[in-house]
């Protein structure tokens, strides 16, 4: 499983046969802005029809739902308006306990999530490890054993001991699925963007969990692609004849020139024919057709005395400001 937050990473994700796609709250914290996943609203994510998807439902989903409301709440916001196949909902209170039970009789599959709850950190104290202490061991345990019983078909242990982990899976009989919890869990879910080294800015490096591996660097392969942008923007070399697509015929190229003359514009008129030679020139060196042939005249364009390497560098800027639209 993987928390992704839009239709690309889902796309990915289905692609790469991921069996489940969780669209969690913790987009707060990393695709939107480093802010506490319990500021995180309810939007919908429009993702791949043969990839399974959950939704966290956050505390704010719940908070002020009674059991009689659940199916609607959760149905028309989450499954109908979310696309969703089924949810999931952290902690083991005793209200979560009644709210897993009720949505599950209401019909709707539900995934539990014991240890750390990012949506109840400030209970917590902070993002801090579950299960460290005999109590709160087998408080994992048991809260796993009351969301199984509640009906859930699945349990997240997040940021809990192995051997926490290991025991918790043991005693349950629905998969669990490990973050941060060793390897004895039935499956794993990692956050698109940790999992793939998409932020690489030094303060992501700070907070990001020390569970998480980077499995690869596209944040390097991001900041390369977007410097080359910049400095070929800069540089006046993007967009050249190859990304500057759209044709006009000799004959409009005429009517339009008329035209601009008979509106006192002169100089745009001139401006007109100086990209068909830069581009005709290129497409002569690079035998691509690319303008049709046009037979460009010099008259009353002093630009076009390519002989001077000041006129070459003022095509070179003229040739940049086409306007790209069908």
């Amino acid at each position: 499983m993987v928390t992704a937050y839009d239709y690309p990473a889902a796309v990915h994700l289905d692609a790469a046969g991921i069996d489940i796609c969780l669209v969690g709250e913790s987009t707060a914290t990393t695709p939107l802005s480093p802010s506490p996943s319990t500021r995180c609203s309810f939007t919908a994510v429009p993702l791949p029809a043969a990839l399974p998807a959950l939704c966290s439902l956050g505390i704010s989903r719940l908070a002020p739902t009674r059991p009689p409301r659940l199916r609607q709440a959760v149905q028309v916001r989450v499954l109908k308006e979310g696309g969703m196949d089924a949810i999931k909902l952290e902690g083991g209170a005793p209200s979560r306990i009644t709210a897993a039970k009720a949505i599950v009789e209401a019909g709707i599959a539900v995934m539990g999530h014991v240890g750390l709850t990012p949506q109840a950190i400030s209970v917590l104290g902070g993002f801090r490890p579950q299960g460290r202490t005999v109590a709160s061991a087998v408080k994992v345990v048991e809260t796993a054993m009351a969301l199984q019983e509640a009906g859930c078909f699945s349990v997240v242990l997040e940021c809990v001991p192995a051997p926490v982990a290991a025991a918790t899976t043991k005693a349950l009989q629905i998969p669990t699925i490990g973050i941060g919890a060793g390897p004895f869990c039935s499956g794993q879910v990692l956050v698109y963007h940790d999992l793939l080294g998409m932020l690489q800015h030094p303060h992501h490096a700070k907070v990001t969990p020390k569970f998480c591996k980077q499995f690869g660097h596209v944040g390097d392969v991001i900041n390369k692609a977007l410097s080359e942008y910049k400095h070929e923007v800069e540089s006046k070399s993007f967009p050249g004849p190859n990304h500057t697509p759209y044709r006009i015929s000799a004959t409009d190229v005429d009517g339009f020139m008329k035209e601009l003359e008979t509106m006192g514009l002169s100089e745009a008129a001139s401006a007109v024919l100086l990209p068909l030679k830069i581009l005709q020139e290129t497409e002569a060196i690079s035998r691509r057709s690319f303008f049709p042939s046009v037979n460009v005249p010099t008259r009353n364009c002093a630009w076009f005395d390519v002989s001077s390497r000041n006129n070459y560098k003022r095509a070179s800027l003229i040739n940049n400001l086409l306007v790209h639209h069908n």
